[in-house]
C-alpha cells in the first residue's frame, strides 16, 4: 500500500471528490482527500438552534445508537473498519498485533453499560436529561443543565481508541461536533462515521458529527472554523506545536480544552526487592506499563524510580532488575507489546553513545538489535540527558535512597503514575496530586485504564457541555431588591417565625 483515500464527511454526507495531495507522517504514504476549504460553509454549524434535534431524543435513545455502532465494529465484517485498521498497520508506530488488539477493543467503548457508567460519573445523567433543581438559603431554587455545545476536536492518532471515546464524549453531551483526522490515523474515525450513516444516516448523532482532514495551519480553513459565531469549543490532543498553534485562535467566546502531550512514570518502593521473587513479579509489572501499546501512549511509563539504595547492594539490585525487566518485555503477550514499527534513530543514537559509559548507565537489550527495546539504568540518581526520547519499548529506570524524593521530578505533564506496593500508593497519592500527578494506579495496569474518571487532571465531558442556571424566584418567599424595608420585613416574618420556633 502506498496510495489511499480520505473522504470528507459532513452530518452524513459522504463527499469523494479527491483533489488534494498529502503524506502521511512517516512519509511513506500518500493519500488525497476532498479540499475541505471549499466546505467550510457546510462544516460549521452557525444556527445553534439546528441542534435542537439532539433534544427531541432521550439518553437513551443516544446509549442505544451508540451500542448498535459499537456492536458493528467488527474487523471480520465490516468493511470500513477493516479498510481503517489496514491502513493503520502502515500509518501508526504500532506494532500489527497491538493495532488489531487496539481496534477490537473499541467496540467496548461504546459498550451501552458502559457509557451509562462513564456518565453517571462524570456528569450525571440528570444534568444531561433535563433541569436539575436546587434550593438555596434564601428560598429561590436555582435549575441546573448541562447543554451540548458546537466544537471542533482535534484527536490524536497514536492509539486508535481515541476515536471511539471522541464520538462517545460528543454524542451523551448532545454536541455539534467536527473532527480534524491525524495524519498518523486518517481512517479510523471515518471508518466509524461510515457505520454510523449504515446504522441511521438521518439519526441526529449521525447529524451531527462531521470529519475532516486538513493540513494544521491551513488558514482558509481554520480561519472561517475558529469563529464563536460557529463554535464554542476546541478539544485539542496532540504534541506541543499543534496545541501551541491552536492557541492563537482563542478569543472570548471558544473554550480551550487541551489533551496536550504528558509523561508517565513509575514509583518502586524497597518492599520490591525483599527477595528475587518478588523482583521478578513486580519487573513483570512493570515492563508492562513501559511496553505496553508499544510505549506509543501517554499512560507508558519512561523513567522510573526505584528505592533499591544508591550503594552498591541498590545498584546491583537496581540492575538486577532492570534485568527483569527487559526479559519481561520481550515476553509480553503480542496483543500488548510487539515492538514499535520504526525506532527512532536520534534515540538509538543516544543509546549508543551510553553504552560504554558503564560508570554511569548499564543498558539491558538485545546485542545489536535496539529495536527490541532496552532498559536503561542509572548506576547514580540521575536520569538520562534525553528522557524526551524514549518511546519504543525503551525505560530509564533511577535509582534513589528516599523514594517520596522522586515527587520533586513531576511537573504539570505528569501523567499517570504507577506505584508499588499499593500502600506506597496510598500514602503518597495526595502529595502526588499536588506534585502534578493526574491518574494513579498501581504497578502493571497503566495501559488498562478506565474512561471512568478524569484524563489529565480534567474532565473534558464536562468541560465539553455548557453548564446553564435558570432561577425560580417567589418574590413572596424571597425579597426583591425593588423592596422597601417594611416590604422586606412582611417577607422574611414567616422564616423568622419558623426560626424561632426551632
Amino acid at each position: 500500500m502506498n496510495e489511499f483515500k480520505v473522504p470528507l464527511i459532513i452530518r452524513g454526507e459522504i463527499i469523494e471528490d479527491y483533489e488534494v495531495d498529502h503524506v502521511d507522517r512517516t512519509g511513506g504514504l500518500k493519500f488525497k482527500t476532498p479540499d475541505t476549504k471549499k466546505y467550510v460553509k457546510q462544516l460549521v454549524l452557525s444556527d445553534p438552534l439546528k441542534q435542537w434535534d439532539m433534544y427531541e431524543i432521550s439518553l437513551e435513545d443516544i446509549l442505544d445508537f451508540l451500542h448498535a455502532v459499537g456492536e458493528r465494529l467488527d474487523l471480520d465484517t465490516n468493511p470500513h473498519w477493516r479498510q481503517a485498521f489496514d491502513i493503520s498497520c502502515f500509518t501508526t508506530n504500532l506494532s500489527r498485533p497491538v493495532v488489531e488488539a487496539s481496534y477490537r477493543a473499541c467496540q467496548s467503548y461504546l459498550d451501552r453499560e458502559r457509557v451509562r457508567e462513564r456518565i453517571n460519573i462524570q456528569i450525571g445523567a440528570n444534568y444531561l436529561e433535563g433541569w436539575v433543581p436546587n434550593t438555596l438559603a434564601d428560598g429561590r431554587t436555582v435549575n441546573i443543565r448541562a447543554i451540548g455545545a458546537r466544537g471542533v476536536h482535534i484527536i490524536a492518532g497514536n492509539v486508535p481508541i481515541v476515536s471511539p471515546a471522541t464520538l462517545m464524549r460528543s454524542a451523551i453531551t448532545r454536541s455539534d461536533t467536527i473532527i480534524k483526522v491525524p495524519s498518523n490515523d486518517p481512517m479510523t474515525m471515518f471508518a466509524l462515521a461510515r457505520t454510523m450513516i449504515e446504522v441511521d444516516p438521518k439519526h441526529p448523532i449521525t447529524k451531527h458529527i462531521s470529519v475532516a482532514y486538513w493540513k494544521g495551519g491551513d488558514e482558509a480553513v481554520e480561519n472561517e472554523i475558529y469563529q464563536p459565531r460557529n463554535i464554542e469549543k476546541i478539544c485539542a490532543w496532540g504534541g506541543f506545536a499543534s496545541v501551541k498553534h491552536i492557541t492563537k485562535y482563542i478569543q472570548p467566546g471558544i473554550d480551550l480544552i487541551t489533551l496536550d502531550p504528558k509523561n508517565s512514570t513509575t514509583l518502586i518502593g524497597r518492599e520490591a526487592f525483599d527477595d528475587d521473587a518478588t523482583m521478578r513479579e513486580i519487573a513483570k509489572r512493570v515492563a508492562t506499563d513501559v511496553g505496553g501499546l508499544d510505549q506509543e501512549a501517554c499512560v507508558c511509563s519512561r523513567v522510573l524510580f526505584i528505592e533499591s539504595g544508591t550503594d552498591a547492594k541498590g545498584i546491583a539490585n537496581a540492575n538486577k532488575f532492570g534485568q527483569y525487566m527487559f526479559e519481561a518485555m520481550q515476553n509480553l503477550p503480542a496483543a500488548t507489546s510487539s515492538g514499535p514499527i520504526h525506532f527512532d534513530a536520534g534515540l538509538k543514537g543516544e543509546i549508543e553513545a551510553i553504552m560504554p559509559l558503564k560508570d554511569f548507565y548499564r543498558v539491558f537489550s538485545e546485542p545489536g538489535n535496539l529495536e527490541k527495546g532496552a532498559i536503561i539504568v542509572s548506576q547514580m540518581n540521575e536520569q538520562v540527558d534525553f528522557p524526551q526520547l524514549l518511546y519504543g519499548r525503551v525505560g530509564n529506570l533511577v535509582p534513589m535512597d528516599n523514594i517520596e524524593e522522586a515527587m520533586q521530578r513531576f511537573t504539570a505533564a505528569t501523567q499517570t503514575v504507577g506505584f508499588y506496593p499499593d500502600s506506597l500508593r496510598k500514602r503518597m497519592r495526595d502529595k502526588a496530586a499536588l506534585c502534578g500527578a493526574q491518574m494513579i494506579s498501581p504497578v502493571g495496569y497503566s495501559i488498562s485504564g478506565t474512561m471512568c474518571g478524569p484524563q489529565d487532571g480534567l474532565e473534558p465531558e464536562r468541560r465539553m457541555v455548557r453548564w446553564i442556571a435558570d432561577s425560580d424566584i417567589d418574590p413572596t418567599v424571597t425579597p426583591g431588591p425593588w423592596m422597601h424595608e417594611d416590604e422586606v420585613a412582611r417577607v422574611l416574618a414567616p422564616k423568622a417565625k419558623l426560626k424561632a420556633v426551632a
